[in-house]
């Protein structure tokens, strides 16, 4: 037995090896991704994404983050030349679905301006027809939860059309 007042001295040991730091590094670079994704679920992309480029930072440095950066704008900028092309069909495909529904439909016609393709294709197209939009508003009006209004030729919410005719509608 050894006094309480003896200071103990830890024997000689050979120096331990340092982790390797990829090693270490992959199991931060896990983490981040990890805390990134839980991040993403709680609805705050931006601090997942700066989560995901600490990631890469840590596994490639600096040169692996410009890559990873680069070949996301590089995607990105390949997927807004597509998206005219992608666009024009899905109005047409939207198109052919509205004149099939309304061709079946039993109703009878409506008063002008209620068929949303007319309109679209009329002088007094919206903003959103004239900016390139139309599928917006072919979509809006096809699932019922839009209408067009026949005065001002706008698009609103059907939950909001008593409103919208009573006291916004510039031409009511």
């Amino acid at each position: 037995m050894d006094p309480p007042d003896v200071e103990m001295e830890p024997a000689p040991q050979s120096p331990a090896q340092p982790p390797a730091p990829a090693l270490a590094a992959g199991g931060e670079g896990w983490s981040m991704l990890s805390r990134a994704r839980a991040l993403l679920e709680e609805g705050k992309p931006s601090l997942a994404l700066q989560a995901v480029l600490l990631a890469i930072r840590s596994q490639g440095g600096e040169q692996a983050l410009i890559q990873t950066m680069d070949r996301a704008c590089e995607l990105y900028t390949q997927r807004l030349q597509a998206t005219p092309s992608v666009d024009e069909l899905a109005s047409l495909l939207a198109q052919c679905a509205i004149a099939e529904a309304q061709s079946s439909n039993a109703n009878p016609p409506r008063g002008p301006g209620s068929d949303p393709v007319d309109m679209l294709n009329s002088d007094e197209a919206c903003i959103l027809a004239v900016s390139g939009r139309k599928q917006i508003i072919l979509d809006a009006f096809a699932d019922g939860s839009s209408f067009i209004c026949l005065k001002c030729g706008g698009l609103y919410s059907t939950s909001r059309k008593d409103e919208h005719l009573a006291y916004w509608c510039r031409t009511a």
